[in-house]
Formats: structure tokens, sequence, C-alpha cells
């Protein structure tokens, strides 16, 4: 994927799913963004999608997901996002 020549321009969701999400509190990298929840009124984003760890070995899916405020975004750079959130709070049970 050719890397962004502007700053300004549109984003598309297939470059948002490369970029790893780091929060800064703990440093800890959450992996990478999986979907988008957005408003149905206004069409804007209301938050990113990050799946949780895998389960048993991996092979039965994920317990649950982080639900990240647009809000909690501290930046969004070339090849990572950073986010500043507590972890227990975006947690969504699958």
């Amino acid at each position: 994927m050719k890397k962004r020549q502007k700053k300004g321009l549109p984003m598309r969701l297939c470059e948002l799913q490369e970029k790893e999400v780091i929060n800064v509190c703990d440093c800890k990298c959450l992996g990478n963004v999986i979907d988008l929840e957005f408003d149905e009124q206004s069409g804007c984003i209301r938050a990113i999608i990050v799946p949780g760890p895998c389960k048993v070995f991996g092979l039965f899916g994920h317990e649950f997901e982080l639900c990240i405020p647009w809000k909690c975004i501290v930046r969004i750079g070339s090849d990572i996002i950073l986010v500043e959130i507590k972890e227990e709070d975006v947690r969504k049970k699958l």
C-alpha cells in the first residue's frame, strides 16, 4: 500500500486497519482495527473496534472486543494509532 503523500487527505478503512493501536497509558499494543462504529444520524465515526485476546489457544474466537471511542484517539500516525483508555472501560462482551 502506498504511504500517504499529503496530510488532510481522506483515509480509507483498509488504511486504518493496517495500523497498530497502542494505549499510551501503559504502552500496550492492543492490536489492529477490525471495524468501525458509526452514528446513524450524522454518519460520524463513534468508535474503532479492536479484537480482544483469543480464547483457549486461539481456537474459539474472542471473549470480548475493545470498543474505543473516537474521542479517546490521541493521534493517528503513519503506522500506529495512539489511544488513551482504561482497557476495562472499553471492553465489550461478545
